[in-house]
């Protein structure tokens, strides 16, 4: 069994050095559709979050709960209530959004975006009261109160969308549900990774799982960077 393994990571290696052209295409799949979901779930959760933290009104504390208990939603969760929306006999049907990247865009976001939102909170919480305090006495606007607080915060903002993204780029039950882990098409990492593993196709299995763990590595370490540099 080690001589098995050990032989899987000397394919694994080299397939990712000689740039196999299935390799490469999963890996930048992959990419685009986590930056994608991405980038759209921090365009909605950071004005979410910022209404919600900047404003005081009944159910707040609430709603902050819901936020924080759709944390640990389980992906097969929104991936069925995604799928029965845009099934064939679904009321979004007719978009034909089933089986595609869309669709696995779509997905991601619906899971990533209660993290967002709610780490946007945590964010903005976090501040100095006296910050804001200081900005009403001064007569901002209150979206000049929320531009002034989200570049206070922008360190702790970036770490979110490193959370977000994380948590999108290693995702299984959407990509599979809503992709379909069609070859060529919407196969991504994880989902090529659960595939291959049960063909027994352990080189490419672990291939795939060394550049996951890469992408992760390379997007935390980016992150701890311009943190540290945002600090000195």
């Amino acid at each position: 069994m080690v001589n098995e393994i050990v032989q899987g990571f000397i394919q694994a290696v080299d397939l990712i050095v000689s740039l196999d052209p299935e390799v490469i295409e999963i890996t930048i799949r992959t990419l685009v559709i986590s930056l994608s979901s991405t980038l759209l779930g921090t365009a909605i959760a950071i004005p979410v979050g910022g209404i919600i933290s900047l404003n005081e009104f009944r159910g707040k504390r609430a709603l902050m709960y819901l936020v924080q208990t759709l944390y640990s939603v389980p992906t097969v969760i929104i991936g069925l209530l995604l799928f029965l929306l845009i099934s064939s006999s679904g009321p979004f049907g007719s978009l034909k959004l089933l089986f595609t990247s869309t669709g696995m865009v779509i997905g991601q976001t619906m899971l990533i975006l209660p993290i967002l939102i709610g780490l946007t909170i945590a964010a903005l919480e976090g501040l100095d009261r006296g910050l804001r305090d200081t900005l009403v006495s001064l007569g901002a606007t209150w979206s000049q109160q929320l531009i002034a607080l989200l570049r206070e915060a922008r360190f702790a903002l970036l770490a979110a969308v490193a959370v977000g993204f994380g948590r999108a780029i290693s995702e299984v039950g959407v990509a599979i549900m809503i992709g379909g882990n069609i070859r060529g098409f919407t196969r991504v990492l994880t989902t090529a990774i659960s595939l291959e593993t049960s063909m027994g196709n352990i080189s490419l299995s672990l291939a795939l799982g060394i550049i996951l763990l890469v992408l992760a590595l390379v997007v935390n370490f980016g992150v701890n960077l311009l943190q540290g540099g945002g600090r000195r």
